[in-house]
């Protein structure tokens, strides 16, 4: 019996591991009816298959359970979890299991502490992102880029804007997230000069802008209304950089152009952009229309909006 379910063993990681990748939660709970059927379900090896792959689909309290009577509680499994919770924005849950990681005595590794860094920034957590740090030199991750950025993150967001940049300012390489991430932290704050400042810096140390950096830099123009700038950047990221804009981009930029009273030109952008605007845009726009009062902006819109609703019924 216990040679025919080690062969089955391989079987089964294949299957687990299609429903990690596909995040396919009905396949996953059929493939684990069979592991209990065909009992292997209690092979260590399976069950962090099992936790791995129900965190993916987001059903924590599942892979908490298995979890909980899994007998090797290793390192992986504890970064999943961790990492798990802190993506859906269980901060405190991400530290509570951090917190056990580290009673329970289980070797850290360079996938830990990202995760419990952005549980930190979410809460936000101050005086843990500094014990975060500190266990990240100790540990000797203060040299890897990834924990690095996660550190200019979490600072940012817990208000702590000068740690951010001596952490920045700091590190030997730098690649297109930490250098988005700093953006991002002064965005946050309205610090629009220092978010170009950085944004140049950037493109003459030969580092490529993504989507992200854009999101950013837009985002910060349309806070502190600096329309102009803002257009600039627009432009600049489909002609210079060949970066494609996302809806949120165009939901940015018609932000920007209704707050400044361009509503006429926010309502030619959404006409002309590729996709289907969504509710926040739309609303963004409606928005823009009442506060500059463009009540035959508002109607056009409004047949659009309601027109395209028929039609998908």
């Amino acid at each position: 019996m216990a040679t025919r379910q080690a062969t089955m063993i391989p079987f089964f990681t294949t299957l687990l591991d299609s429903c990690f990748t596909t995040k396919n939660l009905e396949k996953l709970k059929q493939i684990h009816a069979k592991t209990i059927i065909t009992g292997i379900s209690r092979h260590d090896f399976i069950r962090s298959k099992l936790i791995s792959s129900y965190s993916s689909c987001s059903q924590l309290h599942q892979a908490s359970i298995i979890f909980s009577y899994t007998n090797r509680q290793s390192t992986f499994l504890f970064n999943t979890l961790i990492r798990s919770y802190s993506n859906i924005g269980y901060f405190s849950d991400s530290l509570d299991l951090f917190r056990k990681m580290t009673r329970d005595g289980k070797r850290i590794d360079r996938h830990t502490l990202p995760a419990v860094l952005k549980a930190c920034a979410g809460i936000p957590a101050l005086w843990m992102g500094d014990c975060v740090h500190l266990v990240m030199i100790r540990s000797g991750f203060d040299s890897d880029v990834v924990n690095l950025n996660a550190l200019v993150t979490m600072y940012g967001k817990c208000d702590k804007l000068g740690y951010a940049r001596k952490v920045f300012d700091e590190m030997s390489y730098r690649n297109v997230v930490t250098f988005s991430a700093m953006m991002n932290a002064y965005g946050i704050h309205g610090k629009c000069n220092e978010v170009f400042e950085v944004f140049e810096r950037m493109v003459n140390d030969g580092v490529e802008p993504d989507e992200v950096t854009f999101t950013g830099v837009l985002t910060a123009c349309s806070h502190k209304g600096f329309v102009d700038k803002g257009v600039e950047y627009f432009v600049m990221m489909t002609e210079r950089f060949g970066v494609k804009p996302s809806l949120e981009h165009y939901t940015c930029m018609v932000d920007m152009l209704g707050r400044a009273g361009r509503v006429e030109e926010a309502e030619m952008m959404v006409e002309e952009m590729d996709g289907v605007p969504d509710e926040v845009l739309w609303s963004a726009l409606l928005a823009a229309c009442k506060k500059h009062r463009k009540v035959e902006v508002a109607e056009r819109l409004a047949e659009k909006i309601y027109g395209r609703q028929l039609v998908s019924t």
